[in-house]
C-alpha cells in the first residue's frame, strides 16, 4: 500500500478493535462478527462509546477488506463461521510499539504521552514516557506521517497526539451516571449462581498466565512484604496466579475462591500453595493466628454492586491483625460491561466499573488508615489501594 488510508469513524473502531484483540485475547482471534461488534461497543477503553448494529460493522468490514486492511477467514471445523483479522500492521509496516500507539489512538482519540503509556501497557510495555514519545516521533516523521501533535490547550498539562488515518471524533461531553446496581437486579444469590456457572465453565479451559504490568508486579510483591511473617489471604483467587506470585515474593498465602472447579484447578497448577473454597464475604481468621497480615482482593470486587462494597470491605478488615494491610485492585469507570475478560478469555459475567470515590469511601468507613492510592490513566481505568488496620 502506498497511499495513506483515510478511515471513517466506524472503520477506525473496527480496525482498532481487531488490532487490540489480536494481542489481548489471541485464543479468540480472529474475531467473529458478533465478537467484533461486542468489542466495538465496549463502554470501557473506548472514546466515544458507540452502539453499532450488525450492519454497521459489516459495512465497515467490507470497505476495509476492499482496501486490503482486513482479511476474512473461517473455521475449518464445525459450523463454518466467518472470522476477521486486521492487515493494517503489514500494510503500514508498523513495529510493535508503533502498532500499540496506533491501536489506542484509533480506539480513544487524542491523548497525551502519559495516557498512551498507561493505556498501551497490555499491548506493548514501554520502558518510560520517553520511549512513548520516541515512538510518536517516528510515526510523525514518516514520509506519510501517521500521527500529529496538537497544540496544547488551556488547562492541559501536556501536548496531545492524534492519528492521521481519518477524522478524530470530537471529545464527548459529561457522561450520564450508569446504574451499577443492575448487577443484583435479580438478587445477589442469582448473581452469585451465574458467576459460579460462568467461572466453572471457564476453569475447563487452559488460559495463559495473567499478564501483569510492571506496576502490578511491584504492587503484589509489596503486599507480600507488608504481610511480614504473618499469613496472607488472596480472596477471589481464581486459578491462583496471584497467590503463587505472593508465595514467590515471600508471603505465606492462602487462596480463596467461591468456585470449586477454580480451586481444584489452582491446586493442580500450584501444588505447594494452599487453596480453599470459600466466600470472601464471609472470610474467617486463619486457624493458627489472630488475624491476617494482609488480604489481597485482586479484581475480586468487580462483580459487586456499589451498595455491597462498604459491608464487604468492613468484614474483610475485621479479620486483619493490627497493622494488617488490605490491598484492593478494581476496574473503574462509568459502566457495567456485559462480559469480563479474564485470563485472556471472555467470561459471560457482568463487570462493574466502580467509581473510585465509592471504593475509597468504603475503605475509610471501615476505619482503615494510611491509604496509598494509585490510579492508572486519565480516565482512571484501574484503582489500586493499600490501607492499614490501626
Amino acid at each position: 500500500m502506498t497511499a495513506l488510508p483515510i478511515l471513517t469513524a466506524e472503520e477506525q473502531r473496527v480496525l482498532g478493535c481487531l488490532l487490540e484483540k489480536e494481542v489481548t485475547v489471541p485464543a479468540s482471534y480472529p474475531l467473529t462478527l458478533n465478537a467484533l461488534r461486542t468489542a466495538c461497543n465496549q463502554t470501557s477503553s473506548r472514546e466515544p462509546v458507540v452502539d453499532y448494529d450488525e450492519r454497521t460493522v459489516q459495512d465497515a468490514i467490507r470497505s476495509l477488506k476492499e482496501r486490503g486492511l482486513v482479511r476474512v477467514t473461517w473455521m475449518d471445523y464445525g459450523k463454518r463461521t466467518l472470522k476477521y483479522a486486521q492487515a493494517l500492521v503489514e500494510a503500514l509496516d508498523l513495529t510493535d510499539d508503533e502498532r500499540a500507539l496506533i491501536t489506542v489512538l484509533l480506539l480513544r482519540g487524542a491523548q497525551a504521552p502519559g495516557e498512551l503509556k498507561t493505556r498501551t501497557d497490555r499491548l506493548h510495555r514501554f520502558a518510560d514516557r520517553d520511549a512513548v514519545e520516541a515512538g510518536l516521533q517516528r510515526l510523525a516523521q514518516r514520509d506519510e506521517p501517521l500521527v500529529r501533535q496538537l497544540e496544547r490547550q488551556a488547562g492541559q498539562q501536556d501536548h496531545r497526539w492524534i492519528h492521521l488515518l481519518g477524522d478524530v471524533p470530537a471529545e464527548a461531553g459529561p457522561e450520564a451516571a450508569v446504574d451499577r446496581e443492575q448487577i443484583i437486579a435479580d438478587g445477589a444469590d442469582a448473581r452469585d449462581e451465574a458467576l459460579i456457572a460462568a467461572y466453572t465453565a471457564l476453569a475447563q479451559a487452559e488460559p495463559d498466565p495473567q499478564s501483569l504490568t510492571a506496576f502490578e508486579d511491584w504492587f503484589i510483591a509489596y503486599v507480600a512484604e507488608l504481610s511480614g511473617p504473618h499469613q496472607t489471604a488472596d480472596v477471589g483467587c481464581g486459578l491462583g496466579d496471584t497467590t503463587l506470585l505472593l508465595a514467590e515474593a515471600g508471603a505465606l498465602p492462602t487462596g480463596f475462591d467461591l468456585c470449586e472447579e477454580m480451586v481444584a484447578r489452582a491446586r493442580e497448577r500450584n501444588l505447594d500453595v494452599d487453596f480453599q473454597v470459600g466466600d470472601f464475604r464471609r472470610l474467617l481468621r486463619p486457624a493458627n493466628d489472630a488475624g491476617w497480615g494482609a488480604i489481597l482482593a485482586w479484581f475480586s470486587l468487580i462483580h459487586l454492586a456499589p451498595s455491597e462494597l462498604a459491608t464487604v470491605v468492613r468484614d474483610l478488615s475485621r479479620t486483619l491483625l493490627p497493622d494488617g494491610v488490605l490491598a484492593l485492585a478494581v476496574h473503574t469507570g462509568n459502566a457495567v460491561e456485559p462480559t469480563t475478560t479474564w485470563q485472556d478469555e471472555e467470561v459471560e459475567a457482568p463487570l462493574v466499573l466502580h467509581d473510585p470515590a465509592t471504593v475509597l469511601a468504603a475503605v475509610k468507613a471501615a476505619g482503615l488508615t494510611d491509604l496509598d492510592v494509585y490510579l492508572t490513566g486519565e480516565g482512571q481505568d484501574r484503582l489500586y489501594v493499600l490501607a492499614k488496620r490501626p
